[in-house]
């Protein structure tokens, strides 16, 4: 009874229960070893999120699952922890082995940002890890790879499939398998690149998949993908933005954005420590209005398709300090912002 009063009140639905663990109340009941407590610890973090309250215990039981969850439910952490007591389970990594856990995800942005968030818990037990992504020199990709022992790959699709075709790295070794925003890859194009990277994987390798939605296409891939899954569900399956938010819609003429916009903008801004983003269609839209804002004094940078890589990540640095509290970007930000 305890158990499903803390499902409800969490907000979280299994579907495939059986032998499913039960949830977590606090950090200590995972059983996670003191490296990674203290990592927690050091990170401040006080208590798990509803997607990590079912998800650590289901990672940790070696099972595969499916979670549904909103961007910024703190999934991330909820497959990286588990990773990292895995691959402290297995033999040492000798040259020429490829990573213990793969992560796909869809964007080089949030291939970043989970590389992030595995370099500050990865090196509570000296685990290293890489991110591979295209858009980017080769080279230095190609160097952290075979220096050796990068236990973790965080890749987007295409770029690794590069790599595995020239021989620049191999999955012989991987055993934990993670597809992040697995309905964004696949809107992306992602399926055959996907399909080819799994089939080198051995079959018994334990697979977490997670999605923001659940259509059939999704569906297919757990299902062929997956073996005796469970799925997690926090919130409502139709929603796939974070709820904690306060949603205005203005309908307005198109004559009138901008004004509306400056004065959203002054209301926003009247507090120093705020920072906003504000999305827009296209490329050129983005950096006319970057342009304009900047010429009337406001702190705006932009992030789209055609920037290059290290002009992106300094701008999204700029943005994520306090420095430039205004980013205007196109589709290719709008996940995986952290």
């Amino acid at each position: 009874y305890e158990v499903e009063e803390l499902r409800r009140k969490k907000e979280i639905t299994i579907r495939g229960m059986e032998g499913c663990p039960k949830p977590v109340f606090a950090f200590h009941q995972c059983s996670f070893p003191q490296y990674v407590m203290d990592a927690l610890m050091d990170q401040n973090f006080t208590e798990p999120t509803p997607i990590q309250c079912q998800g650590f215990p289901l990672a940790l039981s070696g099972r595969d699952m499916v979670g549904i969850a909103q961007t910024g439910s703190g999934k991330t952490l909820a497959y990286l922890l588990p990773a990292i007591v895995h691959i402290n389970h297995q033999p040492y990594l000798e040259r020429g082995d490829g990573p213990i856990c793969l992560v796909l995800a869809p964007t080089r942005e949030l291939a970043q940002q989970v590389q992030q968030v595995a370099d500050d818990y990865g090196k509570c037990s000296r685990l290293k890890s890489t991110c591979i992504y295209g858009g980017a020199p080769k080279g230095p990709q190609i160097r952290d790879l075979e220096r050796g022992s990068v236990e973790i790959c965080i890749a987007t699709p295409g770029r690794l499939i590069d790599f595995l075709e020239a021989g620049k790295t191999n999955l012989r070794r991987c055993t934990y398998l993670v597809l992040d925003e697995a309905d964004r890859m696949l809107d992306m194009g992602f399926e055959p690149q996907i399909r080819k990277i799994v089939d080198q994987i051995r079959p018994d390798r334990q697979t977490l998949m997670w999605s923001a939605t659940w259509p059939k296409e999704v569906r297919q891939l757990a299902e062929d993908f997956l073996q005796d899954y469970v799925q997690i569900n926090v919130g409502n399956l139709e929603l796939s933005a974070n709820h904690n938010i306060l949603q205005i819609v203005d309908v307005c003429m198109e004559s009138e954005k901008d004004h509306k916009l400056i004065q959203l903008m002054e209301e926003i801004m009247a507090e120093k420590e705020n920072k906003t983003i504000i999305f827009v269609e296209t490329k050129r839209r983005c950096d006319d209005l970057t342009r304009r804002m900047r010429r009337d004094g406001w702190p705006a940078m932009c992030i789209h398709g055609d920037k290059s890589q290290p002009e992106r990540d300094w701008v999204l640095n700029e943005f994520r300090s306090g420095k430039a509290p205004i980013l205007i970007a196109t589709d290719v930000a709008s996940r995986g912002l952290g």
